[in-house]
C-alpha cells in the first residue's frame, strides 16, 4: 500500500492481485461491496444505490460498538473498468475519486479522498488513513474469493 497526504486529500493506492474486470465488478455490484466497503468490524445495510451518474447511494454503516452510522453518496462519474466518482454529502464531506489501472493479471487501485473543509479533514485524518488501509485489506480479502 502507499499513501499520501495533500491539502485535504488522502490518496492510498495498492495492486491487487485479480484482473481489472474483477476488481471493478467488487465496486460496482452492491452485494460485494455491502461486504468489504468499511473499516475492519463494520458491516453495511444497503437501502438505494442507483449505479449512474446522479444516482443515489444511501446506506447505514453498524461499527464494532452498535453505532450507526448513516451514509449518502452521489455517484458522479462511472468510466467503466477505468474510473469512479462518488460524492459522500452526509457528513463529513468528501468527494472519492477512485481509478483502475489494468496491469493484466493484477490491477492498481488508487483511491484519492478529498475533504471540502480543511477543519474536518484535519479531525479525520488520522483516523481516515487507518481505515483506508483496512477497507483495502477487506477488498482484497473479497477478491481472494471471487472469480470472473
Amino acid at each position: 500500500m502507499k499513501e499520501s497526504i495533500s491539502a485535504n486529500e488522502i490518496i492510498t493506492s495498492r495492486v491487487f492481485e485479480a484482473p481489472v474486470e474483477l476488481v471493478f465488478q467488487a465496486w460496482t455490484n452492491p452485494e460485494y461491496i455491502a461486504r468489504w466497503w468499511g473499516p475492519n468490524g463494520f458491516t453495511n445495510t444497503f437501502h438505494e444505490f442507483e449505479l449512474k451518474p446522479g444516482g443515489n447511494w444511501k446506506f447505514d454503516m453498524h461499527g464494532p460498538d452498535g453505532t450507526t452510522y448513516a451514509n449518502h453518496i452521489i455517484f458522479v462519474e462511472i468510466l467503466p473498468l477505468k474510473q469512479i466518482v462518488l460524492n459522500h454529502v452526509s457528513a463529513p464531506e468528501f468527494l472519492i475519486t477512485a481509478t483502475f489501472e489494468d496491469m493484466g493479471s493484477s490491477t492498481r487501485v488508487t483511491h484519492r479522498q478529498l475533504f471540502k473543509k480543511t477543519s474536518v479533514f484535519e479531525n479525520v485524518k488520522s483516523i481516515c488513513i487507518e481505515a483506508n488501509e483496512q477497507n483495502f485489506d477487506r477488498f482484497a480479502e473479497l477478491l481472494n474469493g471471487m472469480t470472473i
